[in-house]
């Protein structure tokens, strides 16, 4: 990156003030109505089914094509938001996935809304990565952590206020209106977020420095308030990166890192948390009940994104993603075998608290910090691409394993995906804790 500007020492050495709050409301709204969209299908599945709208079988497909667009919605995030700016690829991404709801809640059959559900999928994959990785770029590494887990917090929101409004309006008036909240939610918030600046890193890093001086100038003002900001750090040397060197030996086992993580993730939430309601319905629990316990379990996200978000800083991003991992395991293993309503959701919540977790740090901190601001957009699209990709498949792997050897047959794919990633973390993974994004990738 050249020197000139200065832009990412010079963003680091902010003290938090208004401007990050705005910048991570803003990004965080669409987020938000990202992960509302992301976890509604949970709801509409188990009352289309139920409903004889769709078949089981037409619920892996549902997912799958949804996931589908997700791994194609990263890859073209990534190439446009390194080539173009984060700021034309986030708005864009929006807009997609806001209209695509509205036509899913128009669907006139099952095969409808898959296809209108996998244009939602384009958008939703493009946010992920460039709303993260957005983020990343603007706030100081001493809080870095914090800030990234809880705008993981605001995108998980949206699995227990998609729970909770679907506890009240799918019973009554069934599961269009829940796509209708998320396409006016989105395009609500894309006339709001038109204002958001572009990342100073990334106009410097394309050669734009008068333009990333003169943003910095106007952050730097409004941050500091009028007093005297501490010097920025000296810039380190630089490498020039490219889309080529993804596959050097500095950032090949990070992408073999990121890779891994996010097919982790996206299996644990996609191929367990999103079939909640649909597990307790082919067990016999009534549609109300179901969404109610997923309700419940639904809290457990929030409190595990907020252990996330203190964690992350405190402990390190590999300490506490090793430690959520065993976690999560210890709790899947007894999970299958509790009967009675209580320990069901005791020991549920705290499997629910130990994915989310991860889903803090592996979403929303710890791989947009892995590469470089060059390539960041295109390596995270990249690993995003391959943990959507799995999703693709992992449903019907789980539906399979559900049907042969029911709740724990899926869990036993769980733990053994986690064992992986354990293995992966500590031997390859970096830590990024309290260090300046160009640290990360300067020459030593």
């Amino acid at each position: 990156m050249a020197s000139s500007v200065n832009s990412g020492p010079r963003l680091d050495r902010l003290p938090i003030s208004s401007f990050h709050y705005r910048i991570f409301w803003l990004i965080g709204a669409g987020m938000f109505f990202d992960g509302y969209d992301l976890y509604v299908g949970a709801s509409v599945l188990g009352a289309a089914v139920a409903t004889k709208f769709a078949v089981l079988p037409q619920v892996p497909q549902f997912i799958s094509w949804t996931f589908v667009g997700m791994t194609i919605g990263s890859v073209i995030a990534g190439f446009l938001g390194d080539k173009y700016g984060r700021r034309f690829t986030y708005q864009f991404n929006l807009m997609v996935f806001g209209l695509a709801s509205f036509a899913a809640a128009l669907a006139p059959s099952m095969e409808w809304l898959i296809a209108a559900r996998f244009v939602m999928g384009l958008g939703l994959g493009a946010e992920i990565v460039v709303g993260y990785s957005t983020m990343t770029e603007f706030v100081p590494p001493a809080s870095r952590g914090r800030w990234m887990a809880f705008m993981a917090f605001i995108v998980v929101a949206g699995f227990p206020a998609t729970s909770i409004i679907s506890t009240f309006v799918i019973p009554v008036w069934g599961w269009r209106p829940m796509f209708v909240i998320a396409g006016v939610g989105a395009m609500v918030v894309w006339y709001l977020r038109k204002n958001l600046p572009e990342s100073p890193r990334w106009l410097e890093s394309n050669g734009r420095e008068a333009e990333a001086e003169a943003l910095m100038l106007k952050i730097e003002a409004e941050a500091s308030g009028g007093r005297p900001l501490p010097p920025p750090a000296v810039p380190a040397p630089m490498p020039a990166w490219s889309f080529g060197s993804l596959f050097s030996p500095t950032l090949l086992p990070r992408m073999i890192v990121g890779s891994v993580v996010l097919i982790v993730i996206n299996t644990l939430i996609f191929g367990f948390v999103n079939w909640l309601p649909t597990f307790f319905g082919q067990q016999g629990i009534s549609i109300t009940r179901s969404l109610a316990y997923t309700m419940v379990l639904a809290i457990g996200s929030l409190v595990g994104c907020a252990i996330g978000a203190w964690s992350a800083d405190y402990f390190g991003r590999k300490p506490t993603i090793i430690g959520a991992s065993v976690l999560t395991i210890v709790a899947g293993a007894i999970y299958p075998y509790m009967k009675t309503p209580e320990t069901l959701l005791s020991v549920g919540f705290v499997l629910i608290v130990g994915i989310y977790i991860l889903t803090a740090l592996l979403y929303g901190v710890y791989t947009s910090e892995l590469f470089p601001t060059e390539v960041r957009l295109r390596a995270n699209g990249l690993c995003n691409m391959l943990g959507r990709g799995a999703t693709v498949v992992s449903p019907f792997i789980v539906l399979w394993l559900f049907k042969g050897y029911g709740v724990a047959g899926v869990i036993g794919l769980m733990i053994g995906l986690l064992i992986i990633q354990i293995v992966v973390v500590a031997a390859l993974g970096i830590e990024t804790n309290r260090r300046g994004l160009e640290s990360l990738t300067a020459k030593t």
